[in-house]
C-alpha cells in the first residue's frame, strides 16, 4: 500500500516546489529590473548563474563520479539543455521585451506550459487531457488579466518580431523540460543540473566581458550589489528545485506554475519598487489561481511506455 499512496503525495510535493519556484522566479525579476540598467543583461545573466553554479558547489560531492556515467551522448544533450535554458532563452527573451511591453512579453511567455504540454504530447511523453489542458489556458487568461494586456496592433512589423523571440524563448523553455525529465530518471540530479548550468556559464562569460562586465560591477551601489548575490543565490536553489519538481511530475503540470511569476512580479513591482496598478490584478489572480488548481487536480497523464 505505500507504492500507490507515496506516489500522489510525492507529485503533490513536487507542485507545491513549482509553485515555489514560480514566485522566486517573479522575485528574480522584480530585483533584475532595479539592476539591469546599469548592469546590462549579458552581465546579469552571468552574474546570476555564475553565482548560482557557485552555491551548489559545497553540495557536489561525487559529483565527478556521477557524470561519468553519462555517454558522450548525454553530455552533449545536457551541454545543450544548460546553454539553451540560461543562454539562449535569456537572450531571445530580452530581445523580445525590446519590441513589445513587458506586460505583453509575459502573457507570451505565459504560453510555456502549453508549449510543454504540445510537446511532451507529440514526443509521447504525456497524454493529451482536456480538463489539464484547460487548467493551463485558465491560468495563462489570468495572467494577460492580471498584468491589464491590451491587444497588440498585428500590423505592427515591430510586435511581430518581438513576439517570435518571446515565444521561441518560451518554446526553448518547454523543449528543456520535457528533455530534462528522462535524464533525471537515469542519472543523479544535481551534478546533471550542475554540469548544465556550468556550461551555459562558460559560454555567457564571454559576452559578459564584452559588455564590460568589470567596469559595470564596480558602478554598482552596495545595494544592488546584494540584489545581485540575491537573485544568483535563489536561483540556484530554485534550480535544484525545479529539477527535483521536473523528476517527480509531468512537466505540463510543473511548468503551469510558472505563472505565478510574472503575478509576483507585478505585485512586488507595485508595492515595492512603486509601479502602476494593474486594474485586473485581483481577478487575474483568481483565474490563475483556478487554473492552477484544476492543473493539480488532475491524474498525472504519462503514457506508460509499449
Amino acid at each position: 500500500m505505500n507504492g500507490p499512496a507515496a506516489a500522489p503525495s510525492r507529485e503533490g510535493l513536487a507542485l507545491a516546489v513549482a509553485a515555489l519556484v514560480g514566485v522566486q522566479v517573479g522575485a528574480c525579476i522584480a530585483g533584475s529590473r532595479w539592476v539591469v540598467h546599469d548592469l546590462g543583461p549579458l552581465s546579469l545573466t552571468f552574474l546570476r548563474y555564475a553565482i548560482a553554479l557557485a552555491s551548489l558547489l559545497p553540495f557536489l560531492g561525487g559529483a565527478w563520479a556521477a557524470l561519468r556515467q553519462l555517454s558522450l551522448r548525454e553530455a552533449f544533450a545536457v551541454a545543450a539543455l544548460g546553454i539553451t535554458q540560461f543562454g539562449l532563452l535569456i537572450v531571445l527573451l530580452n530581445i523580445g521585451l525590446r519590441h513589445v511591453d513587458a506586460g505583453l512579453g509575459a502573457l507570451l511567455f505565459a504560453t510555456f506550459p502549453l508549449l510543454t504540454l504540445a510537446i511532451a504530447t507529440w514526443a509521447g511523453h504525456e497524454r493529451f487531457d482536456a480538463a489539464l489542458t484547460g487548467g493551463v489556458l485558465l491560468s495563462v487568461l489570468g495572467v494577460g488579466v492580471a498584468l491589464g494586456v491590451r491587444p497588440p496592433s498585428m500590423g505592427n512589423g515591430e510586435f511581430v518580431l518581438g513576439a517570435a523571440c518571446v515565444l521561441a524563448s518560451a518554446l526553448c523553455g518547454a523543449v528543456c523540460a520535457v528533455l530534462y525529465r528522462p535524464l533525471l530518471q537515469r542519472h543523479a540530479m544535481l551534478p546533471l543540473g550542475a554540469f548544465a548550468m556550468a556550461s551555459a556559464v562558460v559560454v555567457l562569460a564571454p559576452a559578459a566581458w564584452a559588455e564590460g562586465l568589470p567596469a559595470r560591477v564596480g558602478a554598482l551601489s552596495a545595494a544592488q550589489g546584494l540584489v545581485v548575490l540575491a537573485v544568483g543565490l535563489s536561483s540556484g536553489v530554485a534550480y535544484w528545485l525545479w529539477l527535483w519538481a521536473l523528476k517527480h511530475a509531468a512537466p505540463t503540470k510543473v511548468t503551469t506554475f510558472l505563472a505565478l511569476s510574472p503575478v509576483t512580479a507585478t505585485l512586488l513591482g507595485t508595492f515595492a519598487l512603486g509601479e502602476p496598478l494593474a486594474a485586473g490584478l485581483v481577478m487575474g489572480v483568481a483565474c490563475v489561481a483556478a487554473g492552477l488548481a484544476l492543473t493539480a487536480s488532475r491524474a498525472t497523464p504519462l503514457r506508460v511506455p509499449g
